[in-house]
């Protein structure tokens, strides 16, 4: 392992920095917030929603903490920063506390509309009129014509196959494991490493490329990535990491040619869904916009609708968007995307992984994303759309 190769020179020069950046890992491993924002009883509320006629605002319930958040938080603003000597790097874990912090506050409130909205928006912000323009932008394109690669026919258990075999391109471990209380499809759990596969739900031969190539070839490749760094906090995550990764991951949909206008438009749904939180939306009000006027079918519009409002206002969802248009700016500049893929970092910190590396407190990557390696995509109106986004 990289981790075992750090010299004990480094060790010794840098002492402070890696038991702090240990102390961390230790409290960090408790607050994974998907852990306790997707609600628990989905299907119940997705039932009663449907059967009021889409008035009566689902009432969803969490799991329960398994922290307390004051300690916690205690603990966090105890670790002596003072005795990291390299000010940058201080500067660096200053944020991280701020970032960790802020995320305790999102879980704490889970279920209180106004709390968990608030911290929300500190952690993942809402989105721009650029967001909202673009997303609107996307809006304006006809939907593409029907096709068998959309039928969803394809189980859970076959689904699992499909990533297994995806997966032997990759020289890491896959770990599939099924779950029944996820607001998405599948998802990556950077804690336990493996990838988590809704029950049963059906899924369509593109949904399987798309999810592959995003879950697989990003978020697992920058958590097996992340886990060989010298230092935790590229597996647990830098400051507002969210929409460089989401970016990174549905860029690599687009270079593997998985990506369609109906998942473009997804995203700019998410937008408009993160955006009608700030107008005091309720949950009915953003499915009535989504469902009725954009004439999205219920189904998707309830899941759009689910994924902004659980928790009490979830904002992450707008970052899929404005990370996407980043990193493709990047890719136009042919800027490589390895320092991307080092773990769980962030865009506006790459001059603090490049000053790192360079120090030896960081490493190149072992696990590239195969998609980045060729572009695939044959959409000459995902092309348009891309290079004209604000």
């Amino acid at each position: 392992m990289i981790k075992e190769r750090v010299t004990t020179h480094l060790h010794k020069e840098y002492a402070n920095l890696f038991e702090i950046d240990a102390n961390l890992d230790r409290l960090v491993k408790k607050i994974e917030l998907l852990n306790y924002v997707n609600p628990l009883n989905i299907e119940k509320e997705k039932h009663r929603f449907f059967a009021s006629k889409y008035t009566g605002n689902p009432s969803f319930h969490y799991p329960k903490l398994k922290f307390n958040g004051y300690k916690l938080h205690r603990l966090f603003f105890t670790q002596r920063l003072e005795r990291i000597k390299d000010e940058k790097i201080k500067k660096l874990y200053q944020e991280v506390i701020y970032y960790y912090s802020n995320m305790i506050q999102c879980i704490e409130t889970i279920g209180s509309a106004k709390g968990f909205h608030y911290n929300s928006l500190r952690v993942f912000g809402t989105p721009t009129e650029k967001d909202v323009q673009n997303a609107r932008f996307i809006l304006h394109f006809p939907d593409e014509p029907a096709s068998t690669e959309m039928e969803k026919i394809y189980s859970a258990e076959e689904a699992k196959s499909y990533f297994e075999d995806f997966g032997q391109q990759y020289d890491f471990p896959l770990n599939i494991k099924f779950a029944t209380h996820l607001s998405a499809e599948a998802m990556v759990s950077n804690s336990s490493q493996s990838l988590l596969i809704k029950k049963n739900t059906k899924f369509s031969k593109n949904q399987l490329l798309t999810l592959a190539n995003h879950e697989i070839g990003v978020h697992l490749v920058t958590t097996f990535n992340g886990a060989e760094q010298p230092l935790q906090i590229f597996s647990n995550g830098f400051p507002n990491n969210v929409e460089t990764q989401e970016g990174l991951a549905v860029f690599s949909e687009y270079m593997s040619g998985a990506l369609t206008l109906k998942r473009l438009k997804e995203l700019a749904y998410r937008v408009l869904a993160s955006d009608s939180l700030i107008k005091g939306y309720s949950f009915a009000d953003t499915f009535d916009m989504i469902h009725n006027h954009y004439k999205l079918n219920r189904e998707e519009a309830f899941t759009i609708t689910l994924r902004a409002h659980r928790g009490g206002g979830f904002t992450k969802d707008r970052l899929y968007l404005s990370g996407l248009r980043k990193i493709y700016k990047r890719y136009l500049k042919e800027d490589s995307m390895d320092v991307m893929l080092t773990g769980k970092v962030t865009l506006e910190f790459e001059d603090d992984i490049k000053y790192l590396q360079h120090l030896g407190l960081a490493t190149n990557i072992t696990h590239q994303n195969l998609a980045y390696s060729k572009n695939l995509n044959t959409n000459k109106t995902l092309d348009f759309i891309l290079n004209n986004l604000k």
